[in-house]
């Protein structure tokens, strides 16, 4: 038992640094695209909002690929579709080889999936924003910007936080899925562990408790900005 658990020590004899590393990239990876889903899902969601019906027609044919496609499938597409648009694109000026960078191609993909599904929790919270609050900025003298900066974004935050809360726990389990393109996450390190090792109830385990954690810590943090949020609201 000792010697297994050995195996999860730093330093040469153990696995404990590279599980480390790919803990690192895993969060890594889900920090950087959650701006980017946030706002690309934010976009669609103003797009599906509007009285345009050419970016409701866009936004909808947008959001039925994405949340359709498998996630494994979308990333096979960014990751190896992107290297041969990127070279085709580079070959037109020299015989460079260049490859798609996996923690670009992973947050790419992973950042599509998420605006998708996020752009209808955003729409969700669109609609139920009373119409009467910014027909009254309006009425007050403020510019449409004006009107969604400081009577519509705040609302729209505090409606929208718990379905992204449940997406921000998604998006963290679906980092697993980039190690299918040899970036070092934290899955892929533990398929390495695994196959020198021959433990794989041990480190599968850990991998577990490893996510298990990452999400009761998350847990925490979206209640407690919940709970900001919300100050001052009445309790229904």
């Amino acid at each position: 038992m000792w010697e297994s658990l050995g195996l999860l020590s730093f330093g040469a004899e153990g696995w404990g640094d590279e599980l480390a590393h790919g803990l690192k990239i895993t969060v890594l990876l889900a920090i950087s695209t959650l701006p980017f889903g946030l706002a690309l899902g934010l976009l669609v969601a103003l797009a599906k909002n509007s009285n345009e019906r050419s970016l409701v027609l866009a936004a909808n044919i947008y959001t039925t690929i994405f949340r359709g496609l498998p996630e494994l499938l979308t990333l096979f597409i960014v990751y190896y579709g992107g290297q041969i648009a990127l070279q085709k694109l580079i070959g037109l000026f020299s015989d460079v080889y260049v490859e798609v960078n996996g923690f670009v191609a992973g947050m790419i993909a992973l950042g599509l999936v998420f605006s998708a599904f996020s752009s209808e929790t955003f729409l969700s919270a669109f609609r139920g924003i009373p119409k009467g609050q910014p027909e009254a900025g309006k009425a007050l003298g403020l510019s449409s910007f004006q009107r969604f900066r400081l009577v519509v974004f705040p609302q729209l935050v505090r409606l929208a936080l718990p379905g992204l809360s449940n997406l921000w726990l998604v998006l963290l389990k679906e980092t697993s899925l980039v190690s299918i393109i040899a970036l070092d996450d934290l899955i892929r390190k533990t398929h390495l562990a695994v196959g020198n090792t021959k433990e794989p109830l041990l480190f599968y385990s850990v991998a577990c408790g490893i996510y298990l954690i990452i999400a009761l810590i998350s847990s925490k943090g979206l209640n407690a900005i919940e709970l900001r949020v919300n100050r001052g609201q009445e309790r229904t």
